[in-house]
């Protein structure tokens, strides 16, 4: 097997596990596909400590690094997921809100170990790059309103009966 050319590299502070088990229990193409410990005992753990975790999540591979609380998550790097329903839409932001997660704005939330999602449906994208700029400048103000984005809304404004 070929590793991929890319692979992003996640740090957690010795979660790394949970974090790929819950993506890959959420999030279609994903999976968890190798857990490494460490041999031995090292400063700072013992043998059999999780060191890192391969997992994939929307197709994406990645490895989950179990390296401390040194380098938290921020915004500066998330996870865009496009939905094509209110359902889907709900279904990914209820499981990543609802897990020790928190809402943000303008369809955006972190997960419980820190990592930001967009979730974000195609509507929104389309609006947002519409050739006409007054159905991009209702779209935009409509989602500014918003946590969770909400489709039937966003819809209305590209068409202009918000």
């Amino acid at each position: 097997m070929t590793a991929a050319p890319v692979t992003l590299c996640l740090w957690y502070n010795g979660d790394a596990e949970e974090a790929a088990t819950f993506y890959a229990q959420t999030f279609p193409d994903s999976h968890v596909n190798a857990v490494h410990r460490a041999p031995t005992d090292f400063p700072g753990g013992s043998a059999g400590t999780v060191l890192t975790v391969d997992f994939t999540v929307l197709g994406i591979p990645c490895i989950g690094l179990n390296g401390g609380p040194l380098f938290p998550h921020s915004e500066a790097f998330s996870f865009q997921v496009a939905t094509d329903t209110q359902e889907e839409t709900d279904r990914y932001w209820n499981a990543i809100v609802g897990n020790g997660g928190a809402e943000s704005a303008c369809g955006w939330c972190k997960d419980r170990w820190g990592l930001s999602w967009q979730i974000t449906p195609r509507a929104l994208s389309e609006g947002m790059t519409d050739p006409d700029a007054a159905v991009r400048a209702r779209v935009f103000t409509a989602m500014m309103t918003m946590r969770k984005i909400d489709h039937a809304a966003i819809e209305a404004a590209a068409r202009g009966d918000a």
